[in-house]
């Protein structure tokens, strides 16, 4: 465990330390949920109808969330970047834990999704979305979102992975923003066709989406619906704790074999 500890610390720099040499992608990876805030709060925001409260409060837990589902998007582009570049061949060859070079990824990830979390919470309060629960409550909220960053970071670490090439990898996780079009994330689910409805009330990203109004307390969860989103905090870490068991033993293996 020591030495899983340190070899994933020294990953976890390594890739703080690429983040930090390719600042454009950094920029617009940061940017980018800040610009659907505001272009989703004051283009359609009249049109969206949110029964109880203003659409940019209803909006901004989805976006939160919807941004945090991206760690597929990164995770993949990431591992596939790294495994055809040669690069993990080499951390292979080290005498390290085989776990601590995605686990280093992983933990990046999550280190920079709590830092961009901040401006993006911030730009919420200046138009109007707020806090109404109690702190305890939205920072565990933050402490969620963050969680689900780091479960789904490990989706796109297998694919990365399991990739032919970098550019399939893009390919595939430029797909992954239909996602959250298929949640409670930018609309109720209400009024959705029945069968929809379940299949959006059934997507991880809705349960989080779900515990997140709850408790920031911008809106309690519904009374009817998929269990996942009437009780949002345990159908989260389930959902969590489902992606974290399937993918991370699976993620490593792979890296471990180096597919074979």
């Amino acid at each position: 465990m020591s030495t899983l500890a340190y070899d994933g610390g020294a990953m976890l720099g390594r890739q703080l330390r690429r983040i930090r040499h390719n600042p454009g992608l950094l920029i617009l990876t940061q940017t980018m949920p800040i610009t659907m805030l505001l272009f989703f709060g004051y283009v359609f925001g009249s049109a969206l109808a949110t029964p109880g409260q203003e659409y940019r409060a209803f909006l901004l837990p989805g976006l939160m969330v919807a941004t945090a589902a991206n760690g597929i998007m990164t995770g993949m582009f990431q591992a596939a970047q790294d495994s055809h570049r040669g690069v993990m061949d080499r951390f292979r060859t080290l005498p390290m834990s085989r776990a601590a070079v995605p686990l280093g990824q992983a933990a990046a990830d999550v280190v920079v999704t709590a830092a961009g979390t901040v401006p993006l919470m911030l730009v919420g309060l200046a138009v109007g979305w707020r806090i109404e629960g109690s702190a305890l409550e939205a920072a565990c909220g933050v402490g969620l979102l963050l969680l689900f960053r780091f479960a789904t970071t490990w989706i796109g670490i297998l694919l990365g992975l399991l990739s032919r090439s970098e550019e399939a990898a893009g390919q595939l996780g430029g797909a992954t923003f239909v996602l959250p079009l298929l949640s409670n994330a930018y609309i109720p689910t209400d009024n959705l066709p029945g069968w929809l409805r379940t299949l959006a009330e059934w997507n991880p990203i809705s349960a989080v989406t779900t515990a997140l109004r709850d408790l920031f307390g911008n809106a309690p969860a519904p009374a009817d619906g998929a269990w996942p989103v009437t009780h949002p905090v345990a159908g989260s870490l389930a959902w969590c704790a489902v992606i974290v068991a399937v993918f991370l033993p699976a993620a490593v293996r792979r890296y471990a074999t180096g597919g074979r």
